[in-house]
């Protein structure tokens, strides 16, 4: 039992690394700033740091690893929350919501300032 659940755990590592790469380059095309720094590549992916600025002074920082998962909010250098675990995926998880709730206003604002066709 056990080993099966080492290795269902190193998956859920694999799978949140690269969607911590897929958040920062989604985050970077919003013209926010994001980065994504991992541990090993595709299957051997065993870690990942993840920090975005998301304006005045507010920062987020996810760390993925063997180890563990933690979501870090602090604005101004002070540490406003710390989660761990499910708790840190759920956050993680609210922030994917808010970009693709951001893209789909920032395309229908385009659409509807773009000049519809006589």
């Amino acid at each position: 039992m056990f080993p099966r659940l080492a290795e269902h755990y190193r998956s859920v590592v694999q799978d949140l690394v690269m969607s911590l790469q897929a958040l920062a380059s989604g985050l970077k095309a919003c013209g926010m700033t994001a980065s994504c720094y991992s541990c090993g590549d595709g299957e051997d992916a065993h870690g990942a740091s993840f920090v975005s600025d998301l304006g005045d002074g507010h920062v987020v920082r996810f760390l993925v690893s063997d180890f563990g998962i933690s979501w870090v909010e602090s604005r101004n250098g002070h540490e406003l929350v710390k989660l761990e675990g499910a708790e840190a995926i759920q956050e993680l998880q609210r922030m994917t919501e808010m970009l693709h709730q951001s893209r789909g206003a920032d395309s229908t604002a385009s659409q509807l300032s773009a000049p519809s066709p006589a």
